[in-house]
């Protein structure tokens, strides 16, 4: 779990579409705190430092301590709306979290070694199902990312996630179904072809 990336904000007082539009023309994204039995906090953004924090493809499984006057509030972003046209943030909700805290988070998966692995290299092609997978994990243990090693994966080999380390005491929403992950689909045509020659080559001169 990376380090909690500090955010500074300001307290709004007023709540509704016209405290909000107000904040936007002032170069502000309104947002709110909740969670972890505690008052909603309304507050304000800077857009600028913001939008270079929601750009991280990341930014949804990062924790965040969003400081506000005197008060840090640890915080997980929870939802975040965009303008339909323009794409720009409108709003966003920060769930705060604690310790024992468990959530829903989607993890995008990085596949490992492809220029080694024996599928790909005959002329296989990697075709992967799920770029993300979604855990149920502690807040404070959000892995960035699920890494999945092709090292040893052959063509027409399915990747389930059974196969996949994931971090102690995380484990996958999905629980009565070992789901595949990705697959290496196997060379077809003048490329299998080509393979199984330089299998038997190979085969000869060993």
């Amino acid at each position: 779990m990376a380090e909690a990336i500090r955010i500074e904000a300001v307290q709004r007082d007023r709540a509704g579409k016209g405290a909000a539009r107000a904040a936007r023309r002032d170069g502000k994204i309104p947002g709110v705190v909740y969670g972890n039995r505690l008052p909603p906090v309304l507050v304000n953004l800077d857009r600028l430092s913001f939008n270079r924090l929601v750009r991280d493809p990341r930014f949804q499984t990062h924790t965040y301590d969003l400081v506000v006057g005197s008060d840090t509030h640890h915080v997980l972003a929870r939802d975040v709306q965009y303008h339909p046209v323009t794409g720009a943030v409108e709003h966003v909700d920060f769930l705060r979290v604690g310790a024992d805290t468990t959530i829903n988070v989607m993890v995008p998966v990085e596949f490992m070694n492809q220029d080694k692995c024996p599928g790909i290299r005959i002329g296989g092609v990697l075709n992967v199902v799920r770029f993300e997978v979604e855990l149920v994990c502690r807040a404070e243990a959000i892995p960035e990312r699920l890494e999945v090693d092709l090292a040893n994966a052959q063509a027409g080999d399915s990747i389930h996630i059974s196969a996949v380390k994931l971090p102690e005491g995380t484990r996958p929403v999905i629980a009565d179904r070992d789901f595949t992950v990705a697959t290496i689909a196997a060379p077809s045509g003048a490329k299998a072809e080509q393979a199984d020659a330089d299998a038997e080559e190979a085969a000869e001169t060993a």
